[in-house]
């Protein structure tokens, strides 16, 4: 289970990064390959990686903290400063993704290693600014990133719109990821009442 989390985990972090190294400057394809990397590869490594001698993050860092970790480099990376410089610049789009991979996975491995409440509360905390970030691109009220038509997986749209695409993208696979997650751990916690009462004391 764990060798097959991992090996998923990598392959989904490669196409990932496939994707943003032809983005061609669209915001819907960098936010399509940044969710692939923090929400849906970083999830699946963080659950190869566990038990082995590379499971650091949980011994590290709170939940919480990661959280915030993960949060200042979303929120970073996707100044519009800064992503004219990820796109025009091949060692800051690295930068970039190596960030985003190195925020999930300690924001991951620190909640799937903590007490279950703890890991849920910096799930459900990273769902919120993850939420909050992709409402504010999909309703700003001007492109951000880019100022005429832009080619999004073969399809030339509006600058507006494109940006509009990669804020619902946030939205549906970022923030949900991460509500699920944090769902899932307060079942489980739900679910064993012995853990429960062990963190009552």
């Amino acid at each position: 289970m764990r060798r097959a989390s991992l090996a998923a985990g990598v392959l989904i972090l490669l196409a990932a990064w496939s994707l943003a190294a032809g983005g061609g400057g669209s915001f819907a394809v960098h936010m399509a390959a940044h969710m692939g990397v923090v929400a849906i590869a970083a999830p699946l490594i963080a659950i190869g990686l566990s038990g082995t001698e590379l499971d650091l993050s949980s011994r590290l860092i709170t939940p919480l903290t990661a959280s915030l970790v993960e949060l200042v480099a979303v929120w970073f990376w996707h100044l519009p400063q800064m992503r004219l410089l990820a796109d025009q610049s091949l060692a800051a789009m690295l930068l970039e993704q190596a960030s985003f991979l190195a925020a999930g996975l300690l924001l991951w491995r620190s909640c799937l290693g903590s007490p279950r409440l703890a890991g849920a509360g910096g799930l459900l905390f990273t769902s919120m600014h993850m939420t909050l970030l992709g409402v504010l691109l999909a309703l700003a009220p001007r492109p951000l990133y880019a100022a005429g038509p832009v080619t999004c997986f073969g399809v030339t749209m509006p600058a507006a719109m494109d940006q509009q695409v990669g804020g619902v993208a946030m939205l549906l696979v970022g923030a949900v990821s991460y509500l699920a997650g944090g769902l899932a751990l307060l079942y489980r916690l739900l679910a064993d009442p012995s853990e429960t009462a062990g963190q009552a004391r």
